[in-house]
């Protein structure tokens, strides 16, 4: 799950003492929007933050949440939309998918748990574990309730049934540059949530006005860069600085690093000079390294070549080739029709 859209509406509400209800998908059957783990957060005037749906549910969900906020017992919702015509809700989806939706009040009175642990973990960049009870004949554990992992299963309680979410460290996007086009790049790596490190030995591109609130800005000679921060905490890594001496001394730290994706900015030609001035270190980034970075979408405006950074990185971090859905889809028809 991604937490950074309901971070927002949670901090608003531990200051005004709003309660929210918390809805967490735990099952679902066919073709859905969300999966189980996605969240919502639902406050008590209807406003929420999260999508579990493109639209289509949000609004019935908060008819269910002002109830559980009101009496502050959990509660499943399902929803079956397989059906073209939607007759048992209405709903008019057409999803043609199912999903079972698990309502839980966080306020005060629940000492805003889970997601004071949840906020913190994600804030604190560490990886933890959320059990919520989907099911119980147990009135120790209710409908609704939730624990750390740790905690329920040193418990163990009996006739419970739970669902386990984990709360994962954002992506940590090292930018190895501070140049104006660094700028689109760090703020689509802040709306996805990511956390962004911006380094640069020349002080006037760190002004932090240029760049998101959270961006961490260092300004390191490149020289410096292994020494001065650790390599090892970075998800990826873009050398952009448009320096040729700085690239070269970015790659060469880069190479002795553990950071799984490396992308290099600019044309092959500069890639392959900056390769061999490498010598036996470039074979060190074999595997890592795309260059020139990002996907082929014809970008050619700095924001939208930020655009096809972005998504290469989002791609490789998460296994997965950045090939059209329309491709993706009709290999899987025809290997099934080789199959069979």
């Amino acid at each position: 799950m991604s937490l950074h859209r309901l971070l927002p509406l949670y901090d608003r509400a531990r200051l005004t003492n709003e309660p929210l209800v918390l809805a967490t998908v735990v099952r679902t059957g066919g073709s859905t929007y969300a999966k189980p783990g996605a969240q919502m957060l639902i406050a008590s005037d209807g406003e929420y933050a999260g999508l579990l749906s493109g639209g289509c549910l949000e609004g019935d969900l908060r008819e269910h949440a002002r109830e559980v906020a009101a009496t502050g017992k959990g509660r499943i919702v399902s929803y079956d939309l397989r059906s073209s015509t939607d007759q048992l809700f209405g709903l008019g989806a057409g999803c043609e998918g199912a999903m079972d939706i698990l309502l839980s009040r966080v306020s005060a009175p629940e000492h805003w748990q889970p997601l004071a642990d949840m906020a913190d973990a994600y804030r604190n960049a560490q990886a933890r574990q959320f059990a919520f009870v989907v099911a119980s004949s147990n009135p120790e554990f209710p409908l609704g309730s939730s624990f750390p992992v740790n905690a329920i299963v040193a418990a163990a309680p009996p006739k419970v049934e739970l669902f386990v979410a984990a709360v994962t460290p954002p992506p940590h996007l090292l930018l190895l540059g501070g140049g104006p086009d660094a700028r689109p790049v760090a703020t689509l790596a802040a709306f996805l949530g990511w956390r962004i490190t911006a380094v640069d030995h020349r002080a006037a591109y760190l002004a932090p006005e240029r760049f998101p609130p959270a961006t961490t800005l260092l300004e390191v000679r490149a020289a410096d860069i292994a020494g001065a921060i650790t390599l090892a905490d970075f998800s990826a890594a873009i050398v952009m600085s448009h320096h040729l001496d700085s690239d070269l001394h970015y790659l060469r730290a880069l190479a002795a690093s553990s950071v799984r994706y490396v992308g290099l900015l600019g044309p092959a030609a500069r890639r392959e000079h900056l390769l061999d001035s490498l010598g036996a270190d470039a074979a060190k980034l074999h595997g890592r390294l795309r260059a020139p970075v990002g996907l082929d979408i014809g970008g050619r405006t700095p924001e939208s070549i930020a655009l096809s950074i972005v998504s290469e990185v989002h791609a490789a971090l998460t296994g997965h080739t950045g090939q059209p859905f329309s491709e993706a889809v009709n290999s899987v028809h025809a290997m099934k029709r080789a199959l069979d």
